[in-house]
């Protein structure tokens, strides 16, 4: 996968993003495959903001990956920023290829040339072989984490 780079997402990325979303077990409960006007919305706010970044994984101008990773400003570990990588995906027909690790490992080294003190990430409780996939990037299930839908 060294043809692989990673970039920002730009608004041509939108219908790529959201069926990389809804490709996925949980993904087609929640995420819909057509481009509507919430999807636009968050999509703009996402770019707008300096503390958050939605990055593709772009195969020779196909969009194979994504992520959306948000720096945190926090009082705590001594004012510490922190980065939250949340909506990882890559394409069904690519899993298990290496493409996952190697946008992981270029997440973690974005932060930490950010100077974060921390990566973090939630990941469903159903997801086993996400769990597994994590921890051999060295992450470690530290925290129970806990959600309000409203």
């Amino acid at each position: 996968m060294t043809d692989v780079i990673f970039r920002e997402a730009v608004r041509a990325d939108l219908p790529d993003l959201i069926a990389l979303l809804a490709d996925d077990v949980l993904g087609k409960a929640r995420d819909f495959t057509e481009v509507d006007e919430a999807y636009e919305r968050a999509f703009a706010d996402i770019t707008a903001d300096p503390r958050n970044r939605q990055v593709v994984a772009d195969r020779g101008g196909e969009i194979v990956g994504c992520m959306q990773i948000t720096y945190i400003p926090g009082l705590g570990r001594h004012g510490a920023e922190r980065a939250l990588i949340e909506s990882v995906r890559v394409r069904s027909d690519l899993r298990g290829q290496g493409l996952g690790r190697l946008m992981m490992e270029w997440a973690i080294d974005e932060a930490r040339q950010r100077g974060c003190a921390l990566v973090q990430l939630t990941t469903d409780k159903s997801r086993d072989d996400a769990h597994r996939f994590y921890r051999t990037l060295g992450f470690v299930a530290s925290h129970e984490g806990m959600k309000l839908p409203l």
